[in-house]
């Protein structure tokens, strides 16, 4: 008897569907990409217990006739490609012919569709991939009903996480649809009540402003490339890697290459100074496709260097435009990969035009974050690109006066000679360290009540996770109420928070809780350790005597003052030994 067997279809069906439905949001991506395909202008997603008990999408596309009602259940059945050419010409979101067979395979379903003027349209019930009842249906565009999801597949359902967090990959799959097609209204209702609403934009500036609110949007740096003017006339076609010369001797970033085609560029970027503490705001879209991407992810951040300092992330939301023949979505079941015919051309395209535009937009304003080859540090040690010194003491004890002379070194480096040595300070590490412990230890923690409380608006799933975990940052003195429509009220604030970036510090505690615990550090410390990077002094802000002698006073005080919370040194100490030993007099 032969050992290989053929899978018989049912079964088939339902690791085909494991595929293309990890979880809740991955049906609610596909019916949304399916309904966008429909031409829908408005779509609605309505949720129960974090999608597990229902996900219904409504839209008011073009809708199906009966025959089409029974053919899109079928493996393989897709009204987006009729030849092997289209493959590599993908213009629509869903195109595999996959997603309601897999979704049918594994949940029960009601499709209800019907043609736009159309008398009467068409109810079709499926479970677990059977179908048990077909009726007529008024109806004018299509709803998709999917219930219990792997209802039939126990061993699936069991990894599926707790109600909140299946909601909150809801809530970031239709925020991540919802960007990418700004000229269509999304709604979502989760436990039957509305919990996201987007009208169409007029937009992307607009889109984002709906999402995140008006402070986070405008303090990005709007990117066009090629940009918006009726001046700068055209680039002339480019060969690959080319540049486009203009009739004042300038250059023009990439609008043509002969291998990728038309490139073109619509992104918002952080200003310098606009920098997070995670990479909870970085989106990627590639002719309306929400993807992931590192290399475009490198374009980026390759883009700040020497600006952007150690352990910080930029904000971006990076929308791109390419011929769909050179770029191949069919790589990933759930298309969040992408694969370019010249990955190099697209990666200089973005790169270019991103580092331009933040040089412009910022130019004199604020000098560039480096760090000298002789000031870089791994962990406590000292590592010179040159000759290293042979010897850095690492324990000391001065005695910090206020009488201590000191200068600085650049805008971030204090020297404090005193009795014995030579200290260098890095302030804003000292400053991290010092308001850290304040907040884990609630050390001179005064809060005070704000005459005018702060209205602070987020994300919806950032909005949710700092309404879950108020009473955390209640400990470290900020309170916070409920404003509704994705937006909080600060109503009391410590005093190390005076002047603080709001949004900025409730983002990041939201990516923190989010995260969870990590090994070697709970959550509350980690929160601690957030928000005191936010307050801690920055670059360019010049201490005077007392304020240094009180920095220094208070870094003695704590209980690890060689390291900020994020592991780097706030001071490097040489005694009078290790100079002699540096200046070889000894």
């Amino acid at each position: 008897m032969p050992d290989i067997k053929v899978l018989p279809v049912d079964l088939r069906n339902k690791i085909a569907a494991g595929e293309v439905v990890e979880r809740p949001a991955s049906v609610v991506k596909e019916l949304i990409e399916n309904a966008i395909d429909a031409e829908g202008s408005e779509i609605k997603i309505e949720a129960l217990y974090g999608g597990r008990r229902l996900i219904r999408v409504s839209d008011n596309g073009a809708g199906m006739d009966e025959e089409d009602a029974h053919l899109c259940f079928e493996s393989h059945a897709t009204s987006k490609i009729r030849s092997d050419a289209d493959l590599f010409n993908i213009t629509t979101m869903g195109f595999r012919g996959e997603a309601l067979s897999s979704i049918a395979a594994v949940a029960r379903i009601k499709l209800i569709t019907g043609l736009k003027g159309a008398a009467s349209g068409i109810s079709v019930e499926i479970s677990g991939g059977e179908i048990k009842e077909i009726k007529a249906s008024p109806f004018s565009g299509t709803s998709v009903e999917v219930k219990d999801l792997f209802f039939n597949t126990p061993a699936r359902k069991k990894f599926l996480k707790t109600n909140t967090t299946e909601l909150f990959h809801i809530i970031d799959t239709v925020t991540k649809e919802a960007l990418s097609h700004y000229e269509i209204g999304f709604r979502l209702l989760t436990e039957n009540q509305e919990t996201m609403i987007f009208p169409k934009a007029s937009g992307l500036r607009e889109r984002l402003m709906q999402v995140y609110g008006d402070e986070f949007v405008n303090g990005l740096i709007e990117v066009h490339n090629p940009p918006i003017s009726p001046i700068i006339p055209p680039c002339p076609p480019l060969v690959k890697g080319g540049w486009g010369d203009l009739k004042d001797g300038s250059k023009r970033g990439f609008e043509k290459c002969e291998h990728v085609g038309i490139m073109k560029m619509h992104t918002f970027v952080s200003d310098i100074g606009n920098f997070r503490n995670s990479k909870a705001h970085q989106f990627i879209c590639i002719n309306k496709r929400p993807i992931k991407d590192a290399s475009l992810s490198h374009a980026v951040y390759s883009a700040y260097e020497g600006i952007l300092p150690k352990d910080k992330h930029p904000v971006f939301f990076l929308f791109l435009e390419l011929d769909p023949r050179k770029v191949d979505f069919n790589v990933h079941p759930t298309k969040r990969e992408v694969r370019f015919e010249d990955k190099e051309a697209v990666y200089r395209f973005v790169n270019t035009g991103i580092r331009d535009a933040v040089k412009v937009g910022r130019a004199g304003h604020v000098k560039p974050f480096t760090e000298t080859p002789s000031m870089q540090y791994d962990s406590a040690n000292y590592e010179g690109i040159g000759e290293t010194p042979s010897h850095v003491s690492e324990n000391f004890e001065l005695p910090y006066k206020p009488s201590l002379p000191f200068v600085y070194l650049g805008d971030t480096f204090i020297a404090v000679s005193g009795r014995g040595g030579l200290s260098l300070i890095d302030h804003h590490a000292a400053h991290e360290r010092i308001l850290y412990e304040k907040f884990l230890k609630k050390i001179k923690l005064d809060s005070h009540q704000l005459l005018f409380p702060r209205q602070v608006n987020l994300s919806h799933k950032e909005y949710l996770v700092i309404l879950e975990n108020k009473n955390l940052l209640n400990e470290f003195g900020i309170e916070i109420d409920d404003f509704g429509h994705d937006a909080l009220i600060i109503r009391s604030l410590p005093d190390a928070l005076a002047g603080a970036d709001l949004r900025g510090i409730l983002a990041d505690a939201a990516s923190a809780f989010m995260e969870g615990d990590r090994p070697d550090r709970a959550i509350k410390e980690e929160i601690a350790a957030r928000i005191a990077c936010h307050k801690s002094v920055r670059g360019k802000e010049i201490l005077n005597q007392s304020e240094v002698s009180q920095l220094l006073s208070d870094l003695e005080n704590t209980e690890h003052p060689d390291q900020c919370p994020h592991g780097r040194p706030t001071r490097i100490f040489f005694s009078l030994d290790d100079l002699n030993r540096m200046f070889k007099r000894k």
